[in-house]
C-alpha cells in the first residue's frame, strides 16, 4: 500500500532536513577538528565563509562565519543530529535572493531599520518577509553592528586650506636602469593635489631631493604662501628637514606678483 500525500510530504521534509544537516557537516568537519588551535580554526572558518558553496537545493549559497561557529558548537554538543534542522524548518520560506538583497540594502546604509528594508523589498518585488525575520537575520549575521560612514571615527584626515600652503614629498623605489636602482622624488600640493615637482635619481639623499625641489620652489614659491614639505619614509626625514630653509630663501627670491601653485 502506497503512502498518503501527507506521509509523502513528511518524508520529503525529513529528507530535506537530513540533506541540510549533511551540508552543514561537510562545511564544518575540517574546521571542527579538536586538534586545531583557535587561530587555525578562525582562519579556516573565514576561508569557508569567503567561498561560495552548492547548497542542498543545488543553488549557490554563502554561509557567514557566525553561522559556521554556531554549527561547530552544535556539532560538538550533539554530534550530527544537532546539525539536522527540524523537518518543519528544513525548507526556508524566504528565497535566498530576497535575503541577499536585504543584506545589500543594510550594508548600503547601516542606518536602515528592518522596517525600512522590508518596505524597500516590498516596493521592488511586491513581497517581503516579516520584519521580525529580517531583524533576526541582521542580528545573526552581525549586520546590527555596522557603523555609518558619517559616524565612523576619522583618523588624522587633513587638507590644506589653500594652494601652496603645504607640499607633501615622498620618494618611490622605482625601476632599475642598466642595472642601477632608481628613485622617483615627487612633491604635490596638499590642497590642489597638483604635482609641484618630480625627478628621478640614482640615490635617496638630499642632493637628489634638492634637485627635484629647488626648481619647483623657484617657479612656484611666494612670500605670502610659505612652503613646507613632509615625507613618509624614515630615510627622507633628514632630507625634508632642510626644506623650510630652502623654501624661505627661494620664496624671498621669487617674483613679487607670482601666484602660488594652484589647480
Amino acid at each position: 500500500m502506497g503512502m498518503s500525500k501527507a506521509e509523502e510530504e513528511e518524508q520529503a521534509r525529513l529528507e530535506r532536513a537530513r540533506a541540510a544537516g549533511l551540508f552543514r557537516y561537510m562545511l564544518i568537519r575540517e574546521a571542527a577538528d579538536p586538534a586545531l588551535s583557535s587561530r587555525q580554526r578562525g582562519k579556516m572558518v573565514r576561508e569557508i565563509a569567503a567561498r561560495e558553496h552548492t547548497g542542498p537545493s543545488g543553488r549557490p549559497v554563502r554561509v557567514t562565519r557566525w553561522t559556521l561557529d554556531v554549527w561547530i558548537r552544535r556539532w560538538r554538543q550533539g554530534g550530527f543530529d544537532a546539525l539536522v534542522p527540524s523537518p518543519r524548518q528544513s525548507q526556508p520560506r524566504t528565497p535566498p535572493e530576497v535575503m541577499e538583497l536585504a543584506v545589500a540594502l543594510k550594508k548600503e546604509n547601516p542606518a536602515r531599520t528592518p522596517a525600512q528594508v522590508q518596505r524597500i523589498l516590498r516596493a521592488q518585488g511586491g513581497w517581503a518577509p516579516d520584519e521580525t525575520t529580517i531583524r533576526r537575520m541582521f542580528t545573526r549575521t552581525g549586520l546590527t553592528a555596522l557603523t555609518r560612514a558619517a559616524d565612523a571615527p576619522a583618523f588624522g584626515r587633513f587638507e590644506a586650506a589653500r594652494p601652496n600652503e603645504i607640499w607633501t614629498g615622498d620618494a618611490l623605489h622605482a625601476i632599475r636602469v642598466q642595472g642601477r636602482k632608481t628613485y622617483l622624488f615627487a612633491f604635490i600640493d596638499d590642497h590642489s593635489r597638483a604635482v609641484m615637482a618630480a625627478r628621478f635619481g640614482f640615490a635617496e639623499d638630499t642632493i637628489r631631493l634638492a634637485a627635484a625641489l629647488r626648481p619647483a620652489l623657484g617657479s612656484r614659491g611666494s612670500r605670502s604662501t610659505p612652503t613646507s614639505t613632509t615625507a613618509a619614509p624614515s630615510s627622507m626625514r633628514g632630507c625634508c628637514a632642510l626644506a623650510p630653509s630652502w623654501a624661505s630663501s627661494w620664496s624671498t627670491a621669487s617674483r613679487e606678483g607670482q601666484k602660488g601653485g594652484g589647480k
